[in-house]
């Protein structure tokens, strides 16, 4: 009776292992490597190492990582907009059922970030970038530096004041009908780019850029519900793409100025 009974536990301790085996088999995490191309609503386009295009899809928990170093693997939390075309990342998540790899963890070098954001503001050295990452960079260029595949659904300006960063009161409602309207529109990313004027030191205007497309950023999030999923990385463009001239007043203030963008990928659009 007593080996009968140990010959039960034995068998079901061994069922229980096989069972905790398979499971671990199916939850099994999948990897892949390659450059975001597109980026439409919670979902992203990676074009992979064996030039395939897999969809890759960016939820609340998705954990966005830029790594330093090569032996100890540290790593600083980004948010989910530093997801811009022309990076290189490195995503571990899993299947669902549409056949999406839903992402677990987003990972990419600082180098790779920096690569990408320049892209994205037109600072790019064409001649050096392109002996390491032609096709990338090509690519990029074409998708996001021009727009070619996205249509442009709304757009927005905002400006500001002489070295103020804050959005007047007078912008707000403009931006609360943009983020309406976006979010009426299928898989629609937003774009915001902050510039300033040719008045100062480069780096005090670089800063004021970043900082006048961090706070239009935060405003369509906190107060206009765009998820962080469906926002590109505010852009800093510095002095880049003055639209008048510095000589007079009134042409810095139209060069102190945020740009916002509702983007809807053509290839969702159909055309």
């Amino acid at each position: 009776m007593k080996r009968d009974h140990r010959k039960t536990i034995l068998g079901v301790v061994v069922a229980l292992a096989a069972v905790f085996i398979l499971c671990g088999v199916a939850a099994a995490d999948d990897e892949l490597k390659g450059v975001i191309n597109a980026r439409s609503g919670d979902t992203m386009t990676v074009h992979t190492q064996d030039s395939q295009n897999v969809t890759v899809a960016l939820n609340a928990s998705t954990k966005v990582h830029e790594t330093h170093g090569v032996v100890d693997k540290r790593h600083t939390n980004k948010a989910v907009t530093a997801l811009i075309p022309g990076l290189s990342v490195k995503v571990k998540g899993y299947h669902n059922d549409e056949e999406q790899l839903v992402a677990e963890v987003v990972s990419f070098s600082g180098h790779d970030l920096k690569t990408a954001q320049d892209i994205q503001a037109g600072l790019t050295d064409t001649n050096q970038e392109l002996a390491e990452h032609a096709a990338e960079i090509a690519a990029a260029n074409k998708r996001f530096g021009e727009l070619d595949d996205y249509n442009i659904l709304g757009e927005v300006t905002v400006h500001f004041g002489n070295g103020k960063v804050a959005i007047e009161d007078k912008y707000k409602p403009e931006l609360m009908e943009l983020a309406e309207k976006a979010k009426g529109v299928t898989g629609y990313v937003i774009q915001v780019q902050g510039y300033a004027s040719k008045v100062g030191s480069a780096a005090f205007n670089q800063k004021l850029s970043t900082e006048r497309a961090g706070n239009v950023t935060s405003f369509l999030e906190q107060n206009g519900q765009i998820p962080l999923t469906n926002m590109l990385a505010p852009g800093a463009m510095g002095t880049s793409e003055q639209v008048a001239s510095n000589e007079t007043a009134e042409g810095q203030a139209e060069n102190r100025r945020v740009v916002v963008r509702i983007l809807q990928n053509k290839g969702i659009a159909g055309s």
